[in-house]
């Protein structure tokens, strides 16, 4: 019995050893957080110290699909947002898929936006980002090029329509319309839709198709200066309700050009 006493008295003592060399050479990360004294055991600083380093590599792996702010060839601190060259070593950068279109074209986020400008900007990046530029350079910069010039497409084809336009701005406020949102429209509005698509249907003559796309555009038209004015003064679902029509309006404006070619 007394041999049994004597072992567990130094197990016991060997512990209390190991924890207070443990409480000296052990730095629990979590702990620095407290206020309080330290009141942990060995045991639970080692878990919450493994337990906080995870959480740190897990946070990191999720940052990865940030552009990193440096210039991935020369290191240079990228000082413009966005950054499509290094202004230092002049190297193409990857593109930052963060980014909302209005700033990688250079625009204002407005919804009657100047198209002119527009057009200018993606004609001026595509002449410095097009992957035919970089066929004599590293496979790096070819992918970033390609990268980078698909990005600057697909902004543009996004901002140049009013339509899309709108989706996209009610898309960077968390909102979406769905296919097949007939729902959203009322019973008036339907059954002018149908009475349109059958007078297009119907028409015989290039004229008749004319005269029913320029009605189009005056609709598409109005509804441009409606929705305009709503995001202006942030009333989203009166947007949304208003491009669900413009949606709508620009499905026919497409007809009319079909049956147009018809004609030819």
């Amino acid at each position: 019995m007394m041999n049994v006493l004597r072992l567990v008295y130094s197990s016991r003592s060997a512990w209390r050893r190991t924890c207070q060399s443990g409480f000296q050479t052990v730095t629990c990360p979590v702990s620095s957080f407290s206020n309080g004294p330290l009141k942990d055991t060995c045991h639970n600083k080692e878990k919450r110290g493994v337990a906080f380093s995870r959480r740190l590599v897990s946070v990191r792996d999720l940052c990865t699909g940030r552009v990193d702010m440096n210039c991935w060839n020369c290191h240079h601190p990228r000082d413009r947002t966005p950054a499509f060259f290094c202004l230092s070593c002049k190297v193409v950068q990857p593109p930052d898929e963060h980014l909302n279109y209005f700033k990688i074209m250079d625009c204002e986020r407005n919804f009657t936006l100047n198209t002119q400008k527009l057009q200018k900007t993606y004609l001026q990046l595509q002449r410095l980002l097009h992957p035919d530029n970089f066929s004599q350079k590293s496979l790096k910069e070819q992918e970033f090029s390609e990268h980078q010039s698909a990005l600057v497409n697909k902004a543009y084809n996004t901002l140049l329509k009013p339509l899309s336009r709108g989706l996209y701005m009610l898309e960077l406020e968390g909102m979406h319309i769905e296919e097949g949102t007939d729902s959203a429209a009322d019973s008036v509005f339907l059954m002018e839709l149908m009475e349109i698509n059958e007078a297009l249907d119907e028409a015989q003559t290039p004229d008749v198709a004319s005269q029913i796309g320029k009605e189009m555009k005056g609709k598409l038209a109005g509804l441009t200066e409606k929705i305009d004015a709503a995001l202006r003064k942030g009333e989203l679902q009166a947007a949304k309700q208003l491009l669900v029509q413009m949606k709508y309006f620009a499905n026919i404006e497409e007809k009319v050009k079909e049956k147009l070619a018809e004609f030819m």
